[in-house]
């Protein structure tokens, strides 16, 4: 009987990571590569998938695996907008299986090992899904710059809008004008705008680090900045609960930081992720191949 291999893929603004397990769940390769929101480049997304999965293969170290052998889901930021989810549909992947799915709903299904709940994603962008039952409900995740508050790209913008205004001298300049005009190598306003005009969200999500430095050395602009970014979180955790997820969690790069930042009595209401995205879309993969 030919074995099965399955490939987990979850693709984010700043990173793609893919898992390659075996039939009975055994780890066998994982890769990491670049940007994959294909509402900021599908081409970029396109090459991070490949890239991620061909790593994953080559730490496999099973030369007789192929992409093609790969039953694959993959759980994309950006294809929960219906143009985007069509233009991932239309690529032709080498693979043996192949499902589009959010990252949302892959992070689901990790964090709460298949059961009930609700999931934040903060990493670059911010995004949130309840599922409970047969129902999903979504909050958030309308992409940057229109949306992704409290995610990596939102504080970076925010702190180079300051920025821009303390040079202006509209506003008092801050440890954190001073640090931003120092990654980006001047202090001089139209300079910093033809530096940035074609930014994604990825190019504003380095900048995130300046914003919490700044707000954990208590710079008055980077806290307000995040306070900001934890009353927005305060009002989905209770979108949340009132949507009946029963256990939240919160994950991506900035969760950590954000959980020390809300107050005691949100971050209690917060549990942590029981399992990974990519294992996630593992789950969800196995199941359609049984269903075939």
């Amino acid at each position: 009987m030919t074995q099965n291999y399955f490939a987990g893929i979850d693709g984010g603004g700043t990173k793609c990571k893919a898992r390659l397990e075996n039939a009975q769940g055994e780890l066998l390769g994982e890769g990491l590569s670049g940007p994959c929101n294909p509402a900021q480049s599908a081409e970029t997304a396109f090459a991070s998938i490949i890239e991620a999965t061909t790593l994953a293969l080559e730490a496999a170290s099973l030369p007789a695996i192929k992409m093609s052998d790969l039953n694959v889901c993959m759980g994309l930021a950006g294809v929960n907008v219906a143009r985007y989810r069509e233009t991932a549909q239309r690529w032709i992947f080498p693979f043996k299986r192949t499902h589009i799915t959010t990252d949302l709903h892959i992070a689901c299904l990790g964090a709460h090992a298949g059961q009930d709940g609700a999931i934040i994603i903060t990493g670059t962008g911010s995004s949130a899904l309840a599922s409970v039952g047969e129902n999903l409900a979504s909050i958030g995740g309308h992409g940057f710059p229109l949306g992704d508050k409290a995610g990596g790209a939102w504080l970076g913008l925010r702190a180079l809008q300051y920025t821009l205004e303390a040079l202006d001298s509209l506003v008092p300049p801050t440890r954190l004008v001073a640090d931003i005009c120092e990654a980006l190598g001047t202090d001089e306003p139209q300079v910093i705008v033809g530096k940035s005009l074609h930014y994604k969200s990825s190019d504003f999500g380095k900048f995130a680090p300046i914003v919490v430095k700044c707000a954990n050395g208590s710079d008055p602009v980077a806290l307000s900045i995040v306070n900001e970014g934890k009353q927005y979180l305060t009002g989905v955790i209770s979108q949340l609960e009132e949507l009946g997820a029963k256990r939240i969690s919160m994950i991506g790069g900035l969760s950590s930081q954000w959980a020390e930042w809300l107050p005691d009595n949100i971050q209690q209401r917060l549990q942590p992720a029981k399992c990974s995205p990519e294992f996630g879309a593992i789950s969800l993969i196995k199941d359609l191949v049984k269903e075939c």
